[in-house]
């Protein structure tokens, strides 16, 4: 039996800013995310096995999703100066990339079935194998939530969670589904 309070609480106490069930009938995986991601702004399309099209088509994403019920949305919530505090920016986002990873770790040890889908890109291996080889690590490869097609914001909001905080206000956010 999952006890999301509990896992909830766990997620608050290790550092998230803010952790919330997740019903995972609410997630929807859309082809223009997927079309945001082609798009290659973040110059991680096609160059490694968490992101498109190495993660797999929508349709894999959607099989693999559709396993869960339950999960719980994270966040890390940062103040910045002003809008090009970068800086603050790429700290906001290491805060939360460290605690995903380890959070992620812990469900593992007291789940069967945890599947976490964080921000950006896997940072697990120096340098991917992709797509010469498989993955090294292929139970702890970590995809974005956009990788798999999530509108963030759209699972925020149909999970009664906030997404925007305001002017200068930065949420990274991430999930974890867990059978």
């Amino acid at each position: 039996m999952v006890d999301l309070d509990l896992i909830i609480k766990k997620a608050l106490d290790m550092g998230f800013s803010v952790s919330a069930k997740l019903d995972c009938s609410t997630i929807k995986l859309m082809p223009e995310v997927r079309e945001m991601c082609a798009a290659n702004k973040c110059n991680q399309y096609d160059k490694n096995w968490a992101c498109p099209p190495g993660c797999g088509s929508l349709e894999k994403c959607e099989e693999r999703i559709k396993k869960y019920k339950v999960g719980i949305i994270v966040q890390t919530v940062g103040k910045l100066e002003d809008s090009m505090d970068f800086e603050s920016m790429v700290e906001i986002e290491k805060k939360h990339k460290n605690l995903f990873l380890k959070f992620s770790d812990e469900l593992k040890k007291e789940y069967d079935n945890v599947f976490s889908l964080g921000v950006g890109s896997c940072i697990k291996c120096k340098t991917c194998t992709y797509p010469d080889e498989p993955c090294r690590f292929p139970q702890n490869i970590l995809s974005s939530m956009e990788a798999y097609g999530m509108l963030v914001s759209q699972v925020c909001i149909d999970n009664n969670v906030k997404y925007y905080y305001g002017p200068n206000i930065l949420a990274y956010t991430g999930c974890f589904l867990i059978e």
